[in-house]
């Protein structure tokens, strides 16, 4: 399958804001520590063997990596998870992702990332924007998201009412190591996070205005996990119809056709690496 017939279009709309990238695991998989080679750990068993120096847990915590962070949580404490990711993406040198590279010659001025890495943040360094990192469990405020403004060089905390819409939003609601570490990582934080991410806590009021009808290009997001799959849902929460958006899925199982059938993503059967080789060639 060629993706020409997409490429223009998606490239167009990424560009002009009426397509959202939403990116997942699989857009890390090509990338390693300049230190020793081995690959960053982003998908759910990568992350608990990483998490566990390596060795697999019991089986039912090795179903998804919010299941083990629970349990190394009310073990450990929930430094240790917090620790574990700040180690893993804040201190870590890695190399480059090639769709972080691709999206770097587009810069979308919104972009939807679940993955806790900065590659996303460094796209933008030099260019002035928004960061939004999800939290739980915080008390005292009645979001469940630390927001950021950056004038290309530093980050400084701001409340909602102060956000200039214009710029460029990078969300990350699953959290990241900078500019202060802040993380989604146990079932705990999962429970809490969808729970007001239902309720609209989670979600900026500036971001409910500017999502309204836009389409979504899932990359490397495989939807065979229930908390992933209800975090997109709320996220793509007014989106457009017929489709809203796309996912590239290679190999998709029945419960991820069924899920796109029922949001109206239209299922594109490719590895995302096949997109970034059309993008090369174009």
């Amino acid at each position: 399958m060629t993706f020409t017939h997409f490429l223009t279009q998606w490239q167009s709309g990424l560009i002009d804001g009426s397509i959202v990238p939403y990116l997942g695991p699989g857009v890390l998989a090509d990338v390693t520590s300049t230190l020793d080679s081995r690959t960053m750990p982003a998908s759910s068993e990568q992350l608990i063997l990483a998490m566990n120096n390596g060795l697999p847990m019991a089986p039912k915590l090795m179903y998804e990596f919010p299941r083990a962070a629970m349990n190394v949580e009310l073990k450990r404490g929930r430094a240790a998870v917090t620790r574990f990711l700040d180690t893993t993406y804040g201190e870590t040198r890695w190399t480059r992702a090639a769709v972080h590279e691709w999206l770097a010659t587009l810069h979308p001025p919104y972009v939807i990332d679940i993955n806790r890495d900065t590659q996303l943040l460094d796209s933008y360094d030099g260019i002035p924007h928004l960061l939004i990192l999800g939290c739980a469990r915080i008390g005292g405020t009645d979001y469940r998201f630390k927001l950021y403004v950056s004038d290309g060089r530093s980050y400084r905390e701001i409340p909602p009412e102060q956000a200039d819409a214009t710029l460029p939003v990078l969300f990350k609601p699953m959290g990241a190591p900078r500019p202060q570490p802040s993380y989604i990582a146990s079932d705990a934080d999962y429970v809490d996070y969808i729970t007001e991410l239902m309720g609209g806590f989670a979600v900026p009021a500036f971001i409910k205005t500017r999502r309204r009808g836009k389409r979504y290009l899932l990359l490397g997001m495989r939807l065979n996990r229930d908390s992933e799959r209800m975090v997109l849902s709320d996220l793509l929460h007014d989106a457009a119809t017929e489709p809203a958006g796309w996912a590239l899925i290679a190999d998709p199982n029945d419960k991820e056709r069924r899920f796109c059938k029922r949001i109206g993503i239209e299922l594109i059967e490719e590895e995302v690496t096949a997109l970034i080789g059309e993008a090369l060639l174009s």
